[in-house]
C-alpha cells in the first residue's frame, strides 16, 4: 500500500484546475500518481490532515452552499475534514470553499458535480477526475437509498445497494458505507460478516467514532461485553459529545447490565 504525500496542497500546484481556482498555486514538486486507491486510504499515512471550509453565509446558502456541505461531508475520504464557516470574502462568485493548508480558494462550487470535482481534485491532485468524480456521486446516491432502506426496515435490500456502492471504488466515504453495510448485516444476523466490515472500516478510518460503535454493537451482540466496553469507550474518547446522545446512553444501560450479569455469574 503506497502512502500519500500531502503535506501542503502545493504538490497539486502543477495539475491546472483554472476554472476552479481563483488565483494561481505557487509552482513546486510533481505529485506522486501512485499514491492513492479507492478504499485503502489510512489516517495515519497522511502527513498532514487536509481542511476544506466551506461558506454558509446568506449570499452563499442562497448558490446552494448547505447542499453542497452534504456532498462534500458524504464522499470526503478520512484525512479530509470538511466543515462550515463564515464569510471568505469572496461573495458573488460562490459558494466559495478554501483547501488548508495552503489556503487554496475555489469558487462556483454549488453542484454535486463541482462539488465531487473539487474533492477528487484535492485528494487526487490532478484534473482529469471526469471518472472519479462520477463514480464517487454514484456511490454516495446508492449509500443514501440504502439509508432509507434500513430506516424502512429493508435490510437485505439496504445491503446490496451498500455493496453496489463499494464496489464502485470510490476515493472517499468508503469507511461509511462499510459502517452502513455492518449495521444493516447486523439487523439480518449475520454477525461475522457485520464484524468484519465494522473493523475493515476502521482499519481504513481508525479515528472514526461512528464505526467504533457500530463495532461496539456487533460485539454486544457476539456477547463480547468487554471488548464492546472498550470499542464504545474509543468512540467516547473520539467524540465525548455522544455523551449526551440517548441512542449512545441506552447502548451503555445495555453494556452495564451485561457487565453486572457477567460479574454475578
Amino acid at each position: 500500500m503506497s502512502a500519500i504525500h500531502l503535506s501542503t496542497l502545493r504538490s497539486i500546484s502543477q495539475q491546472p484546475f483554472s476554472p476552479f481556482l481563483l488565483f494561481p498555486l505557487p509552482k513546486s514538486k510533481p505529485i506522486n500518481d501512485t499514491r492513492i486507491k479507492a478504499s485503502s486510504v489510512k489516517e495515519e499515512e497522511v502527513e498532514r490532515k487536509i481542511e476544506i471550509r466551506l461558506c454558509t453565509e446568506r449570499a452563499c446558502r442562497k448558490q446552494g452552499s448547505l447542499d453542497t456541505l452534504q456532498v462534500l461531508s458524504g464522499i470526503a475520504p478520512p484525512f479530509v475534514a470538511v466543515n462550515s464557516c463564515g464569510c471568505l470574502g469572496r461573495c458573488g462568485a460562490g459558494p466559495n470553499v478554501v483547501v488548508l493548508p495552503g489556503a487554496v480558494y475555489v469558487k462556483h462550487v454549488g453542484t454535486p458535480t463541482r462539488a465531487a470535482e473539487t474533492m477528487a481534485f484535492v485528494c487526487l491532485g490532478r484534473d482529469d477526475v471526469e471518472g472519479e468524480s462520477r463514480r464517487s456521486l454514484e456511490a454516495l446516491a446508492l449509500r443514501k437509498r440504502a439509508e432509507d432502506e434500513m430506516g424502512n426496515g429493508n435490510f437485505s435490500e439496504a445491503h446490496g445497494l451498500l455493496s453496489q456502492a463499494i464496489a464502485l471504488k470510490p476515493f472517499g466515504g468508503v469507511h461509511i458505507m462499510l459502517k452502513d453495510r455492518s449495521a444493516a448485516e447486523l439487523a439480518m444476523g449475520n454477525l461475522a460478516e457485520a464484524l468484519d466490515d465494522a473493523k475493515e472500516a476502521l482499519n481504513i478510518a481508525p479515528n472514526y467514532p461512528e464505526g467504533y460503535i457500530c463495532q461496539g454493537d456487533v460485539l454486544m451482540a457476539l456477547d463480547h461485553v468487554d471488548a464492546a466496553e472498550k470499542s464504545y469507550s474509543m468512540a467516547l474518547e473520539l467524540d465525548p459529545s455522544i455523551r449526551r446522545s440517548k441512542s449512545f446512553k441506552a447502548r451503555i444501560a445495555k453494556l452495564n447490565e451485561k457487565l453486572a450479569l457477567a460479574n454475578s455469574a
